[in-house]
């Protein structure tokens, strides 16, 4: 497969953690009962079609019809992961200086245009946000403050209490994006 677009690096970048995590259950499956909690959370919280398709992946398929049905952030998560299975240089990083740098922009467009009434786009983050909260560390956080950062909060340390230098750096990239966006 061919590197993945922007669109989906920047998806696949918030979701780096279940990303990652899959491909190593797929390539260790001593570690696949790891993941069960993890895709037990997600299902609860309403990503069952992309559970469904992961489930499909830790089975061995690595069909692109996967990919068929599912909604863009869905999508980009399975592609991320179908990349990463034949590439692992794809894998969107977990300890990169230069992840907050990346993640930042798109998450900035999407929650700009939730703050402005774009219902998809705040459909999209509330998906996300209850995914990143299933998880643990930083991304645990940024999925709990999505909503008030939708709703206007930009008090920094108040946004980054609880996360470590990565997250803080994450957090202020996006808040300048989100100033950028509102100064156009």
């Amino acid at each position: 497969m061919a590197k993945l677009p922007e669109k989906t690096k920047q998806i696949a970048q918030v979701h780096a953690q279940l990303i990652n995590s899959v491909v190593m259950a797929c390539h260790n499956k001593a570690i696949a009962p790891q993941l069960e909690p993890v895709l037990q959370s997600s299902a609860q919280n309403g990503w069952i079609d992309l559970v469904t398709r992961i489930r499909k992946i830790l089975a061995g398929s690595r069909n692109s019809k996967l990919l068929v049905g599912l909604d863009e952030e869905d999508a980009a998560i399975i592609l991320a992961i179908l990349v990463g299975l034949q590439d692992s240089s794809q894998l969107p990083k977990l300890t990169d200086e230069k992840d907050s740098q990346f993640a930042a922009p798109g998450l900035a467009k999407m929650i700009d245009a939730a703050a402005k009434g774009d219902v998809t786009a705040l459909s999209a983050l509330s998906g996300m946000a209850e995914q990143m909260v299933a998880t643990t560390g930083d991304m645990r956080y940024l999925g709990a403050m999505i909503q008030p950062i939708i709703n206007g909060e930009r008090d920094l340390k108040r946004l980054t209490r609880n996360m470590n230098e990565q997250g803080v750096q994450l957090v202020e990239g996006l808040l300048e994006e989100l100033e950028q966006l509102n100064s156009q």
